[in-house]
């Protein structure tokens, strides 16, 4: 072999060598989506008309699947209920990433998730955001019909005014806040597991039943209704039930507990066992976009973490200190922290030996 045979073959070998090291490395096809996905929530918490949005767009059909409590959203899922997207209270989520329930979320399909604010990222409960998506967040205070009342309600503990029997309100599905509350009308801890200050709670829930009303009972989803009507004078609430309630009657008040309001957060998780982790992952995405976050916010009547969105909320809403509460405000109230799994149990026996108890009178 001639010496410009051998050289012409050594620089045809070097430029093959070289057009594959700069080769760029080929991108990972992404999964095929779905054809639909398992929304499971609270009812009509998120707007129909955002569902359909997304469909539109990606041709995923929502299937939108309710819940109660949240304590049955975690019952169904340790059963292996498959759901794809959970919405899920900030106080369950690392209970459920320990227990091995939520999968881990791959947030190269989520970048707009850089839209939410430091605020509420990397929170205790979930250092990192390994297994959630920060949804909304508010207050859980007291709703009041201003004209029905004898005198100011300034307290928790003014649902326990015998005046108002028959006319309070609770929302079944909220064991935790109805506990907390209790707990804070005695001064303690909205999240004691000291077993005489739950003994307590437990014995002040009793001598309420019989004088109380479920909410669930009137609507579902909002407590306005039963405000509006009289039915109800005095209940545990949130910012959108006033909000919806003015609609119908402009004397629904909100009062936030001179013993403190309890302070909540909504989060959306993917469980394990979804088969469509990545679909999942780009819907997150789509309710995370600037737009799509306000028109929630807009709809549904709660405060969204979710900074980018907050120039095209309602002025009005976005103002308003129910929803977006004064940071004066945000230092009384008290969040409602997780539990050991020796006082979960304790709040479980609580809540069966209140809901096994005589039932609300009927009136």
């Amino acid at each position: 072999m001639t010496l410009r045979l051998t050289l012409l073959i050594n620089l045809v070998l070097f430029w093959l060598v070289a057009c594959q090291a700069v080769s760029p490395t080929p991108t990972p096809t992404p999964p095929p989506l779905a054809d639909e996905l398992i929304f499971y929530n609270w009812e009509e918490d998120l707007p129909q008309s955002v569902l359909e949005a997304f469909t539109r767009e990606s041709g995923v059909k929502v299937n939108y699947l309710v819940y109660e409590s949240q304590e049955e959203a975690i019952d169904n899922m340790r059963a292996g209920q498959v759901y794809d997207v959970v919405v899920m209270e900030s106080r369950f989520v690392g209970l459920l990433a320990r227990e091995k329930l939520l999968a881990e979320i791959n947030y190269q399909h989520v970048p707009n998730f850089k839209n939410i604010s430091a605020n509420f990222r990397d929170l205790a409960y979930d250092p990192g955001n390994k297994y959630s998506v920060p949804y909304n967040w508010g207050f859980t205070a007291l709703i009041v019909r201003s004209d029905l009342v004898e005198a100011p309600v300034t307290r928790w503990a003014d649902l326990w005014d015998p005046r108002y029997a028959g006319r309070v309100g609770l929302w079944r599905g909220q064991p935790r806040e109805a506990i907390a509350l209790t707990l804070k009308s005695l001064g303690y801890s909205a999240s004691s597991e000291n077993p005489a200050e739950l003994a307590a709670a437990l014995d002040k829930l009793l001598a309420l039943k019989p004088h109380l009303r479920f909410l669930e009972d009137y609507d579902p989803a909002n407590a306005g209704p039963a405000l509006a009507s009289g039915e109800i004078v005095i209940a545990m609430g949130y910012a959108s039930d006033v909000l919806m309630g003015r609609e119908l009657n402009p004397a629904i008040t909100y009062v936030l507990p001179q013993e403190g309001a309890l302070l909540w957060g909504d989060n959306f998780v993917i469980p394990a066992n979804s088969p469509h982790p990545y679909t999942a992952e780009l819907f997150l995405n789509f309710l995370q976009r600037p737009e799509i976050n306000a028109q929630v916010a807009n709809e549904n009547l709660y405060a969204t973490p979710n900074e980018a969105a907050y120039p095209l909320i309602n002025p009005d809403l976005r103002n308003n200190p129910l929803v977006f509460p004064s940071n004066e405000d945000l230092k009384k109230a008290e969040i409602i922290l997780p539990l050991s799994p020796e006082g979960q149990k304790l709040y479980d026996q609580i809540w069966q030996r209140f809901m096994d108890a005589a039932p609300p009178e009927k009136r």
